[in-house]
């Protein structure tokens, strides 16, 4: 059962002749898959990564997660139904300086007004091997301790979908496979579908599939 499809999407900027992110593109994602989407820069990858997440609107074309159609929603409701349904794990980390691992872990789920699941989030900080940096501060940590966190963040309010923009991008290669791993891991674990992009090969074959994406297009 596809948990996302792509219908006929387009990102078009500027006017004729338009510069095409993306160009009529397709795609669909199964229930508990590990897909990562290659390109090179200027790709389109980020772009297609973004209208997946509802984090921008396309030119034509929609998103369906869940069989709900994402760009039908008004702003305010997207902002809500992208809270309770994806999670994103962005190269950068985006960890808040002032909380701890276990806050920043909680803080989506805070930020819904939702009780945690504790049983689960401890589940997912020992799966990460985040168990004695619980309170631990974002500036004692390493990068890929760091990305570690964003992982859980994004697991432990239980999305359907779980979406990593070059979540290596920071790290070393041993950090950058270990993370991945990680990732792979944590996602079959705990039942969830995951939809990385990257520029790197190698990083790549590590998903169930790789998808490659050129010119705004899927080849």
């Amino acid at each position: 059962m596809s948990v996302l499809q792509a219908i006929n999407l387009k990102k078009y900027y500027g006017t004729e002749p338009f510069i095409k992110a993306l160009d009529n593109v397709d795609l669909a994602v199964e229930q508990g898959e590990f897909v990562a989407i290659i390109g090179s820069s200027g790709s389109g990858k980020s772009t297609l990564l973004h209208l997946l997440g509802g984090l921008d609107r396309p030119t034509d074309g929609d998103v369906e997660i869940n069989s709900k159609a994402i760009f039908d929603m008004k702003d305010d409701e997207l902002t809500i139904f992208r809270r309770q349904n994806i999670g994103f794990v962005f190269q950068s980390y985006n960890l808040v300086p002032i909380l701890n691992v276990e806050e920043n872990i909680l803080l989506p789920i805070q930020l819904d007004g939702n009780k945690p699941d504790n049983a689960f989030i401890e589940n997912i900080i020992d799966t990460l091997g985040l168990s004695e940096k619980k309170t631990s501060m974002p500036n004692q940590l390493s990068g890929g301790q760091q990305q570690r966190v964003a992982i859980a963040r994004a697991l432990a309010s239980k999305p359907a979908i779980i979406l990593a923009d070059e979540p290596t991008g920071n790290l070393d290669t041993k950090n950058s496979l270990d993370v991945i791993e990680l990732l792979k891991v944590s996602g079959k674990k705990f039942g969830q579908t995951i939809i990385m992009i990257t520029h790197n090969p190698e990083i790549a074959q590590m998903a169930d599939r790789s998808i490659h994406i050129e010119d705004g297009r899927i080849m």
